[in-house]
C-alpha cells in the first residue's frame, strides 16, 4: 500500500523530551518504519518548523520512507497550541502534493485532531480514507487542565466530526475507547483497538551493576527513574514529593533521576519546568536526592532503564504513554498513575503497582514496597517483560494497522483503485 501519515506537530525526525516532542513522534516513527519494512510506501507529512529543512528529507535512509516538510505558517517552532490556524494551508499543500502522484494513496492515517481537520479536508476533495488516532482527545483534557488548556473550544467540534467521517478511529486502550464511546458518540463499529509499542531491538533487558558503571551510577544506591516530557500534567512533581515523604517519613531512602527537557543538559531557562520542580525538592527537603539529567538520545535510554530499581509515571491522565512499556522491556518494574494506557499496559502487582495520580503518599508507600523486597521486584520485572513482548510490539502494532488500512482502503478491489486514480485525475509525478 501507499500510506501517508500526517502527525502536523510531531516529527519523526524530531529529539523526544522536550515540551511538545514525545510519545506521538515515537508513535509516527516506529510505525512508518514498520510499516516499511513490510513492503508499503510511507510518506509522512509535518510541518516545516526550520528554513533550511528541505521539502523532501529521508528516515533513516530507508527507501520506502519519505518526510514531507510542509510549508505552512512559519518555519519556526510554534508551540502546538498556535498551530490550528495553519491547518488550512497544510491541507491546500497536501491535497496539492496528492493530485501530483504518479499513483494515489491507499489510506490517510492522521495523528492528533489537528491532522484528522487536514484528513478531513482530503477526503473531501479526493475520496481518500481516513484512519485518525487521536493520542489525546480535547474533552478529556479539558476537564483535567481546565484554564490551563491552550486549545480553543473549536477542537471539540472538530474531534466530533472526525470521530463522524472517519473510515476508522483508532483507540489506544480501553480507556480511550470508553471516551470516545461516552464523550463522542462514537460508532462502536468504526472503533478499532491498537496500542503502541516498543521494539526490541533499542529497549531489551542488561545487568543492572553493568549499566551503572556505564552511567558511573552509584551500585547500592536505591534509584528511581522518571523519563518523559517536561510539562505539568505529566505528574513529576507527584514523584519529587513521594520521593520526600519516601526518604523523610518512611526512612526508606530513596533517589530519584529525571530524563528530559528542552536541551541535552539540564537548564532551567531551556526548560522552565526544572525549575519549579527543583523548587519543590527544595520544600521536601530532597534538593540533594532529585537529580535532573536533561535530554537524552534514544540509543542510550535503555540504558537509563535498566540502571534504575523502579521506572515511574504518574501523570493526570495518559492516553496510553509509551514509557512503561519501554521499561518493561528492560525487565524493570513499573509504578504507574492508574488511568488511561498505563492501567492497561501495567498489571497491577503483576507487572508493578498503579497508584492514584496526584497521591505522593500512595506512591511513596509503592516506592517503600518494591525497595523492601528485591524477590518482588525482580519478579515484577520478568512478568513485565514477558507482557511487553507478549503484547506491546511495534511490529504487532503495524500489523493491526496494516489490517485496518486494508479494510477502508479495499485495496483488493480493482474498481477501487480506478476510482481512486480518477479522483486525482489521473495525474503523474
Amino acid at each position: 500500500m501507499k500510506i501517508a501519515l500526517i502527525s502536523e506537530h510531531a516529527s519523526p525526525l524530531a529529539v523526544a523530551g522536550g515540551v511538545d516532542s514525545g510519545g506521538q513522534n515515537i508513535y509516527v516513527a516506529h510505525v512508518a518504519r514498520h510499516l516499511a519494512r513490510n513492503g508499503h510506501e510511507v510518506d509522512v507529512f509535518t510541518r516545516r518548523d526550520r528554513s533550511l529543512l528541505p521539502l523532501v528529507s529521508r528516515f533513516e535512509g530507508i527507501q520506502n520512507i519519505r518526510v514531507i516538510n510542509v510549508p505552512a505558517g512559519p518555519p519556526v517552532q510554534l508551540p502546538k497550541e498556535q498551530l490550528l490556524p495553519h491547518m488550512d494551508e497544510f491541507a491546500r499543500f497536501m491535497i496539492g502534493y496528492f493530485k501530483k502522484q504518479a499513483t494515489p494513496y491507499h489510506v490517510v492515517h492522521a495523528n492528533f485532531f489537528m491532522s484528522g481537520l487536514v484528513g478531513m479536508r482530503i477526503k473531501e476533495a479526493l475520496g481518500t480514507p481516513l484512519v485518525t488516532t487521536f493520542h489525546a482527545l480535547g474533552r478529556v483534557r479539558r476537564i483535567h487542565q481546565g484554564a490551563g488548556d491552550g486549545f480553543p473550544d473549536e477542537r471539540f467540534d472538530i474531534e466530533d466530526a472526525l470521530v463522524r467521517e472517519s473510515d476508522s478511529v483508532i483507540a489506544e486502550c480501553p480507556q480511550d475507547e470508553a471516551d470516545l464511546l461516552s464523550l463522542y458518540h462514537a460508532d462502536a463499529s468504526r472503533i478499532d483497538l491498537v496500542p503502541c509499542g516498543f521494539d526490541s531491538t533499542e529497549f531489551h533487558p542488561m545487568k543492572k551493576a553493568e549499566a551503572r558503571e556505564r552511567l558511573g551510577w552509584p551500585q547500592d544506591r536505591f534509584i528511581v527513574l522518571q523519563l518523559g516530557r517536561m510539562v505539568p500534567r505529566k505528574g513529576i512533581d507527584n514523584v519529587v514529593r513521594g520521593i520526600g515523604i519516601c526518604n523523610r517519613e518512611l526512612n526508606e531512602e530513596a533517589h530519584l533521576y529525571v530524563i528530559g527537557g528542552n536541551s541535552d543538559e539540564a537548564n532551567e531557562i531551556a526548560t522552565p519546568e526544572i525549575g519549579r520542580l527543583r523548587g519543590i525538592a527544595d520544600e521536601c527537603g530532597v534538593a540533594d536526592k532529585v537529580n535532573f539529567l536533561g535530554r537524552h538520545g534514544r540509543q542510550r535510554l535503555k540504558i537509563f532503564y535498566n540502571a534504575a530499581d523502579v521506572f515511574v509515571t504518574t501523570p493526570w491522565y495518559e492516553p496510553f504513554g509509551i514509557t512503561p512499556l519501554e521499561a518493561m522491556a528492560c525487565g524493570r518494574p513499573v509504578i504507574g498513575a492508574d488511568v488511561g494506557g498505563i492501567r492497561y499496559s501495567v498489571a497491577h502487582r503483576e507487572t508493578g503497582l498503579l497508584v492514584p495520580p496526584k497521591d505522593p503518599a500512595a506512591l511513596a508507600d509503592a516506592l517503600a514496597a518494591i525497595k523492601r523486597d528485591a524477590a518482588l521486584a525482580e519478579r515484577m520485572g520478568e512478568a513485565g517483560l514477558e507482557r511487553a513482548r507478549a503484547m506491546f510490539t511495534w511490529a504487532s502494532v503495524a500489523q493491526s494497522l496494516e489490517r485496518v488500512y486494508a479494510r477502508v482502503a479495499n485495496v483488493d478491489t480493482a474498481s477501487d483503485v480506478q476510482s481512486r486514480r480518477a479522483a486525482y485525475g489521473g495525474a503523474s509525478a
